[in-house]
């Protein structure tokens, strides 16, 4: 208990650093691929008009040149992600590192400070976020029509694409077989706080994602609740300590930024790891987590676990 409590204190502290509710309709109406941008021989961009969303939603896929089923691996960005591409392209080495496997990896391209949900309630800042739905929903028909998927996913992402990757999963079991994280805090329970600084620090009303801390919403969007949601995947987890590593001795212009607030930051996701990497076993349930002795909540660190996790993932789901 003594564990959950500091490490919430951390989080909400880093992250912060940086009338009822009424509940929007899921429409069920299908997505409209509006066109296909080809960005190159293994990647394009998808351009989807959503109806849960109200807009149209780009989602960039890395995908081998040959023909062929395969699987989907949806990887999703962190709180800030990016406009024109995924960080995941435009920070790591995720395209070439996916040239060369079968697998189609898409990216999701928007979303600040989603959590990749279904919000319920429009927000003055953000708009309409219904990202559960399209991407449990709407996406995936798209992405095995046009890309050969077989319908085998797995899930994953960083930070708060993390923590939002293990809620997907545990929403919908039946949609994914193994699911990721990347320095991530899957127990929203424990990383409440923080999910509420990281909205409202970023201009949104965090009131209007799943209502009241505390209220039923955040009970049914807690992977440490939903955990038996969870048995038969295949789950992986990394986290630094927060120390400084490899990296920080790189000269970079965000150098000071990763000390002094991804130090922390993975302080804090370092010890909610451990939390649920402890409810996991409690249940009898198998997890693979990467702990590195060191490292902050930094790209170059996700780069390094996203190669580390693939022999975990990638047979997980016949990649």
């Amino acid at each position: 208990m003594r564990q959950k409590f500091v490490a919430a204190a951390v989080l909400s502290f880093s992250l912060g650093v940086l009338g009822p509710l009424v509940s929007l309709p899921t429409q069920a109406a299908a997505a409209q691929v509006v066109r296909i941008d080809d960005l190159g021989p293994t990647k394009s961009a998808v351009f989807i008009d959503s109806p849960s969303m109200g807009k149209i939603i780009q989602v960039q896929v890395l995908h081998p040149m040959g023909g062929g089923a395969r699987p989907s691996y949806y990887l999703l960005d962190g709180l800030d992600p990016g406009v024109a591409q995924s960080t995941w392209t435009n920070a790591t080495d995720a395209e070439s590192f996916f040239a060369s496997k079968d697998v189609n990896v898409v990216l999701p391209v928007g979303g600040q400070a989603s959590y990749y949900t279904d919000w319920q309630q429009d927000d003055p800042r953000f708009g309409r976020y219904r990202w559960e739905t399209f991407l449990t929903e709407e996406l995936p028909p798209i992405i095995d029509a046009r890309f050969g998927g077989n319908g085998v996913n797995a899930i994953g992402g960083l930070s708060m694409g993390g923590n939002a990757a293990f809620i997907l999963a545990a929403r919908n079991p039946e949609l994914y077989r193994a699911v990721a994280g990347y320095s991530a805090c899957p127990d929203t329970g424990l990383a409440q706080a923080a999910m509420l600084f990281s909205i409202a620090n970023r201009g949104g009303d965090p009131m209007r994602m799943w209502g009241l801390p505390g209220g039923p919403a955040w009970s049914e969007h807690d992977p440490a609740l939903l955990a038996e949601r969870l048995r038969g995947k295949t789950i992986y987890l990394s986290t630094g300590t927060g120390i400084p590593g490899p990296y920080e001795n790189e000269f970079k212009p965000q150098l000071a930024e990763n000390i002094f607030l991804g130090g922390p930051v993975e302080v804090g996701v370092n010890a909610c790891t451990v939390s649920f990497e402890q409810r996991l076993r409690l249940l009898g349930i198998p997890v693979h987590v990467d702990y590195r002795p060191n490292g902050t909540h930094s790209w170059s660190y996700w780069e390094d676990t996203l190669h580390a996790s693939w022999p975990t993932i990638g047979p997980a789901i016949g990649a």
